[in-house]
């Protein structure tokens, strides 16, 4: 596969986060302008989200890695498979085109380019959701690379499909979406307010992942491996 140059794997990050969360802001609106119902809405909403990761991981991941994400940019450095020196440039493209998302999504719905959010998504239940979450979606990466690379965007989609609808917080994980989900005061919306209690429990829950999921990957060694190694 070939090597991607950092300027070109930073603009597919910012397009592919941007996408991202121009599909994430932009079907949360499209849903509430069709239906009152709150519950089919957050289907529409899961739906289109789930389907975009499939396709931006698809065809941006052989150029960046497709992360998409801080706390997954993060977990890659501490494994050392990003470089720690361009871990910087990851997260600010990332949140970079978080911003470049919602402000797209308000474009194309006719509505001012930034509303900072009123919905008020914090307490307890909500923090232990988005670590859960962002646990699942890290550990589903690494044993995705480990024994199913090429499932990994079917992996991520449907993970985060199953998540908005078993977690209280509707499954963000991810500190740049948070972000930019601060900007639309719609049905994705988070009061900014809130950003900090999602965004240390989002890397707490990948930071667990990482640890738990080193371990658990490393197959056990054999008494042959053993006898070879005490002969070496």
């Amino acid at each position: 596969m070939a090597s991607f140059d950092l300027p070109r794997r930073l603009v597919a990050e910012v397009l592919g986060t941007a996408i991202l969360v121009a599909t994430v802001v932009g079907s949360g609106i499209m849903a509430t302008s069709l239906t009152g119902d709150t519950g089919l809405a957050l289907l529409g909403n899961t739906l289109a989200t789930g389907a975009i990761l499939v396709v931006l991981i698809t065809i941006l991941g052989p150029i960046s890695g497709a992360h998409f994400n801080p706390a997954v940019s993060l977990i890659f450095a501490m494994s050392r498979s990003l470089p720690k020196c361009e871990l910087g440039g990851y997260v600010l493209a990332q949140f970079a085109g978080g911003a470049v998302g919602t402000v797209t999504a308000h474009l194309m719905f006719n509505l001012p380019l930034v509303e900072l959010s009123s919905k008020v998504r914090t307490g307890g239940a909500q923090w232990f959701s988005e670590g859960v979450a962002t646990f699942g979606l890290v550990a589903v990466i690494l044993a995705g690379i480990r024994f199913e690379q090429k499932a990994i965007p079917w992996l991520a989609g449907l993970y985060i499909t199953a998540g908005y609808w078993f977690t209280a917080s509707t499954s963000f994980a991810n500190p740049a979406v948070a972000f930019a989900r601060a900007l639309t005061d719609t049905f994705s919306g988070i009061r900014p307010a809130d950003l900090p209690g999602f965004w240390l429990a989002e890397i707490a829950g990948a930071v667990a992942a990482l640890l738990l999921f080193t371990w658990l990957l490393q197959p056990a060694k054999t008494s042959s491996t053993l006898s070879s190694e005490a002969k070496l």
